[in-house]
């Protein structure tokens, strides 16, 4: 299993989720929701989602640390200001947004059932992964981080 740690890039794992969400939305139209107001759920999620990635990414450019989430060794700081004073995953949150606004989007239950599986892969191959790389190269500023930031919200 640590053969996929920090090898697929989060947003290639977005893709292929929300193709699958497509996928069984499609397969099982019987599962399908009636939810009022869809339309401008999914459109807030989307844009609350889009926001709080981009300013993940302007955080970490901002502090000239790498935003390649794949090279968590070549990270140059801790970024604790902005959105990261939150969520010390800010980028897979918003991308995490981005999937719900498209599952309320398609109304259909198998679409967002689908969510706590991208939540997972990501728990599991890709921030589990950093936080141990990031540990062991920023020692206790990074633990104390850890202590008081939540991994999602």
């Amino acid at each position: 299993m640590r053969a996929l740690e920090l090898r697929v890039p989060p947003l290639a794992v977005v893709a292929v989720t929300a193709a699958a969400m497509f996928g069984l939305a499609r397969l099982v139209p019987a599962a399908g929701l009636e939810l009022p107001g869809r339309g401008s759920a999914a459109l807030i999620l989307l844009v609350l989602g889009l926001a709080t990635a981009v300013a993940g990414v302007l955080a970490f450019r901002a502090n000239a640390t790498t935003v390649d989430p794949r090279t968590p060794g070549q990270a140059s700081t801790v970024v604790v200001s902005g959105v990261y004073r939150f969520s010390r995953n800010p980028m897979y949150l918003g991308f995490l947004c981005v999937l719900a606004a498209w599952a309320v989007h398609l109304g259909n239950l198998m679409s967002l059932m689908l969510l706590p599986a991208f939540v997972a892969y990501i728990n599991v191959f890709q921030i589990v992964p950093e936080e141990r790389i990031l540990l062991a190269r920023f020692g206790p500023r990074f633990a104390q981080y850890m202590a008081t930031v939540r991994r999602w919200i």
